[in-house]
């Protein structure tokens, strides 16, 4: 599945909802997915987590909120996606 792309809002929800959320979530992505994730807050205590469980992160802020691009460290085709859409959403 090259560059599959998956939302998530957690902008709405209280701690430690977030966290468990995305972990939860990116525990079942395959290879080429990345998940995009839309927060009002930074997640901080999300990415020594996602570092633990062999995940790359990339962060930008979003109006008054937070963008977080999530794939599996090592997947090329994902880390690629990610890339693009990051751009694209520069371009915006």
């Amino acid at each position: 599945m090259g560059g599959a792309r998956h939302f998530l809002d957690v902008s709405e929800l209280e701690p430690p909802e977030p966290l468990l959320r995305v972990l939860e979530w990116v525990d079942g992505m395959g290879d080429g997915e990345f998940l995009q994730m839309y927060h009002r807050r930074e997640p901080c205590l999300l990415y020594p987590n996602l570092e633990r469980r062999g995940f790359s992160h990339l962060t930008r802020t979003r109006g008054s909120g937070f963008t977080v691009f999530i794939w599996r460290a090592g997947d090329d085709a994902a880390e690629r996606a990610v890339r693009t859409a990051v751009s694209e959403s520069v371009e915006e």
